[in-house]
């Protein structure tokens, strides 16, 4: 397997060729110091057998502050807890790189009132705020800056730095043609483009002569003006003849959803996809090269290598998916790998200023992220009694605190009162692309399988029922049901057929091509209902009463979707209020527009969300055994908030084990 074969950079072994990309996380101290949280999320991926961490961008400015809580390193008083990072991640024999960055002109006013600052006057595309130019003078002292900043890596222990040049940031700036206009030495020709950057290299170079040092480039801009493959290959030969030790490949820029979609990519991008962009660049030079880009398993990575694009690969957000993920590609931890399904809630939450986050390990970033919570059923269990759970209900939500459960040494069995387990999973993966979810649910269902939890399907689970099974706790993960139509649909013509969406997505097939439908609400459901619609040929209309389409899908991955709806046809009708739905048609109003009449179609669908399935509360609360909801029978949500409550609530049963133990004892004592 040549991911498992070692590799050098700058002299330096790698135990593999595994190196974990640099990804945000937020986990940092509003004063950008590292914390125990940071030293732990970094230590779990190095136990879980990466061959190099590359720790996230680091700024080298107080002026140029990316996020509220990211780590920096513009002053020695950040040295010690970095140390203790790099401590933690070196104690499992794996490497670390510090990415240092800059972003420039994609600086927001609205994070400390960062400057945008670039090579030429712009706008944030993001933003709309003004950037200002930077003078030579300015553009000198950064260089020092970034010096200044390696030199406090290289004491805190760091066995080589990164230089971000990629992904439209401040380097990434001067090199484009689109964005840099000077006129000065760092502008017009490719060598004054270029400048920037080699000559920071070459002054790292000059004062830290043992230092490793790697640069990330984006092997395209993926936009019409930016640099072409001629031009990113000459600057790849130029930074390797200035005394790079590596290139890591990256692609697109994070100034707009559009191009970012080539850096963070959404489930419709194949997987290695930048693999075929790096290869002219890997082949142009003679140092190492890395290469990202949704390699969610290892047979993904291992055709990358193969294909001779890279030399070692750069995993990102399959790693906060599973911080295992290599010591179970290469066999060590006999379970699956919990694949990245790109819904990319993580870049989501970081770009609106929260901590990372990942649906499918929502343990991300706690001390219950480590091997014996996540996989528990590798372990033996913790002494002392187990309880006897019943769990209502075998969606996602049931199954995942079954496995956790389970594991824990507690006595498990799923009731579902359906004829199939997986919940709304068959709705989850209808849409187009959405096939990249069905890893939220086989990772689990697979692993219940093993473990060989019972799971008992058709079962009305009634106050005698569960009386009779005795259980100590009950877990009541019983989903959600489709509200009713939110106006009134009486006054419709029978040819109108009402349906809610997760009809239609249950059965797409029976819809015929050209049928003419709207969909009433323009969400994260009514915009995939609509994508599963547009390709089978129906004519569709989606109104919105908010001022987007999508909203709670992570924006790469919903402007796409809004592209490519918009693209084929798909009318999309937002800040519009339905007054009446009479006869054939409806009666709209758009923003403050005069009231009109549309047709309402063949059929008129509504995705105005869910409500909670409560029918099975009645009989557990009669019961009195104590319980909790989870999921969407808690709180309509999305599966980062039900597999959250699964295993907050499945770990939780130690506890309340423990605490029983206790009063049971205190009784006896009080007794003698």
């Amino acid at each position: 397997m040549l991911l498992q074969q070692p590799g050098l950079i700058g002299g330096l072994r790698l135990k593999n060729r595994v190196v974990m990309a640099p990804m945000g996380t937020n986990y940092s101290t509003t004063d950008g110091l590292s914390t125990e949280r940071d030293k732990q999320y970094y230590e779990e991926r190095a136990r879980g057998g990466v061959g190099m961490i590359m720790t996230e961008a680091m700024v080298v400015t107080e002026q140029a502050r990316p996020h509220n809580n990211s780590l920096c390193c513009y002053h020695d008083r950040f040295i010690p807890g970095l140390a203790s990072i790099v401590e933690a991640i070196k104690r499992h024999d794996c490497a670390v790189f510090g990415q240092l960055n800059h972003r420039g002109a994609l600086l927001r006013r609205s994070v400390l009132n960062m400057e945008p600052v670039g090579p030429s006057p712009w706008a944030n595309p993001n933003t709309g705020d003004t950037v200002r130019p930077l003078s030579i003078a300015e553009i000198a002292e950064i260089q020092t800056l970034f010096v200044a900043a390696a030199r406090r890596l290289w004491l805190a222990g760091y066995d080589g730095v990164e230089i971000h040049a990629a992904n439209g940031y401040l380097f990434q700036q001067f090199f484009s043609p689109r964005i840099n206009r000077r006129d000065d030495a760092y502008g017009g020709s490719i060598e004054n483009r270029m400048r920037f950057l080699l000559e920071t290299i070459g002054r790292m170079r000059d004062a830290l002569p043992d230092l490793r040092l790697g640069i990330r480039l984006s092997a395209s801009e993926f936009a019409d003006g930016g640099y072409g493959e001629d031009e990113i290959i000459a600057l790849a030969r130029a930074v390797e003849h200035a005394g790079a030790d590596a290139i890591d490949l990256s692609g697109g820029s994070n100034e707009s959803p559009q191009l970012s979609k080539f850096c963070i990519q959404p489930p419709s991008f194949p997987r290695g996809c930048l693999a075929d962009t790096a290869r002219p660049i890997k082949q142009a030079v003679g140092i190492p090269v890395f290469v990202a880009g949704r390699m969610v398993q290892p047979e993904d990575a291992e055709q990358v290598l193969a294909s001779g694009a890279a030399d070692f690969v750069s995993i990102g957000r399959a790693l906060y998916a599973d911080p295992h993920w290599t010591a179970k590609a290469f066999g060590r931890i006999d379970a699956p790998i919990r694949a990245c399904i790109a819904c990319n809630v993580c870049f989501e939450r970081l770009t609106l200023e929260k901590d990372v986050a990942c649906v499918q390990n929502p343990m991300m970033g706690t001390e219950f992220e480590r091997l014996e919570y996540a996989e528990p059923q590798l372990f033996a269990p913790p002494a002392g009694p187990r309880a006897r759970v019943l769990v209502l209900g075998a969606g996602v939500a049931g199954i995942e605190a079954a496995r956790v459960l389970k594991g824990r040494g507690h006595v498990v069995e799923v009731w579902e009162s359906g004829d199939r387990p997986g919940g709304q999973m068959p709705l989850a993966t209808a849409s187009p692309d959405k096939q990249e979810v069905e890893p939220v649910w086989s990772y689990r269902w697979g692993t219940v399988q093993r473990m060989g939890i019972p799971v008992r399907l058709g079962v009305a689970a009634d106050e005698g029922a569960i009386r009779d099974f005795a259980p100590d706790y009950i877990v009541v993960a019983t989903g959600s049901r489709p509200a009713a139509p939110p106006l009134d649909v009486g006054a419709l013509a029978s040819t109108v057929r009402v349906r809610h969406a997760w009809e239609v997505l249950a059965d797409l097939d029976a819809l015929p091509k050209g049928t003419r439908v709207t969909i009433v609400g323009g969400g994260m459901v009514g915009a995939e209902t609509a994508d599963a619609l547009r390709v089978r040929g129906a004519r569709v209309t989606v109104l919105e009463i908010q001022a987007g389409i999508a909203n709670g899908m992570a924006r790469n991955n919903k402007f796409e979707l809004v592209e490519r709806l918009a693209a084929d046809g798909v009318t999309l009708l937002t800040r519009c209020r339905i007054l009446k739905a009479e006869g054939e048609t409806l009666e709209i109003q758009v923003q403050d527009e005069a009231p009109r009449r549309i047709a309402a179609g063949d059929m008129l669908v509504f995705a105005t969300g869910p409500r909670p399935n409560l029918a099975v509360l009645p009989a557990v609360e009669a019961t009195g055994i104590p319980h909790a909801r989870i999921g969407d029978c808690n709180v309509p949500g999305d599966f980062l908030a039900a597999l959250r409550d699964a295993w907050m609530v499945a770990l939780s049963v130690d506890e309340r084990i423990h605490r029983r133990q206790a009063d049971e004892s205190s009784r006896k004592e009080l007794q003698a």
